[in-house]
């Protein structure tokens, strides 16, 4: 490998949050997919909706802005932007499922070279059902942001998921702190790198066979 450089959590969320729109509406997971909320460009206004019942959240609120009855995923205190509403799960899921979200960004442990999901249960471990198989199949556009290999080194971007599936063929994005890829009726397509590596170095991380875009480029950071 020609370069040990990985995108940190930060990193990665800054450039997930590139790829919202303006006026988009969208879901995210718990976890590292949160951050992404906190580098979209003040320019831009998206509605972050949380599926346990709230709709705009603004940053995560410090010292005195604190409100112990706005507690968002992780345990975050959250500040509300102008507008913002709580609901129950009940209705926060009717939004879901009547496909008003546009994107959701969740976390996965493993994705297919199809787009297949699957983000709620490891190997010996008790299933984390959430929400995520309601959101993977409705919602417009999915989002997958995670590490690239597991702890182990093995990959996450395989051929055919090992794990229980969430949904089939629902990711459309994978970002990784190796790379930025795009789920094609083609194939995976590697479309951006971490500094210091290659795409071959990315290639020799993912099982699943990577299509090189003719426009690969590094990830800005």
């Amino acid at each position: 490998m020609t370069g040990e450089f990985r995108l940190t959590e930060e990193q990665m969320a800054k450039r997930v949050a590139k790829e919202v729109k303006d006026g988009d509406c969208v879901n995210v997971g718990a976890g590292a997919p949160f951050l992404a909320s906190q580098y979209v460009p003040k320019d831009i206004f998206v509605l972050w909706h949380i599926e346990h019942g709230i709709l705009g959240i603004g940053r995560v609120a410090e010292g005195d802005e604190i409100d112990q009855d706005l507690i968002g995923l992780g345990r975050r205190p959250l500040v509300p932007v102008p507008g913002a509403s709580c609901f129950s799960s009940a209705e926060s899921f009717a939004m879901v499922r009547g496909g008003h979200i546009n994107v959701s960004i969740l976390g996965a442990f493993q994705v297919s070279e199809k787009g297949d999901l699957a983000n709620w249960r490891l190997p010996g471990e008790p299933g984390q059902v959430g929400g995520a198989m309601d959101i993977a199949g409705h919602v417009k556009k999915l989002f997958v942001m995670m590490t690239h290999v597991t702890k182990n080194g093995a990959p996450k971007i395989v051929k055919q998921c090992t794990l229980p599936i969430t949904e089939e063929e629902c990711v459309n994005m994978v970002f990784t702190d190796m790379a930025v890829i795009e789920v094609t009726p083609e194939g995976l397509v590697l479309k951006e790198i971490a500094p210091g590596l290659t795409a071959e170095d990315v290639q020799n991380a993912t099982e699943a066979r990577l299509i090189i875009s003719p426009e690969l480029k590094e990830i800005e950071v």
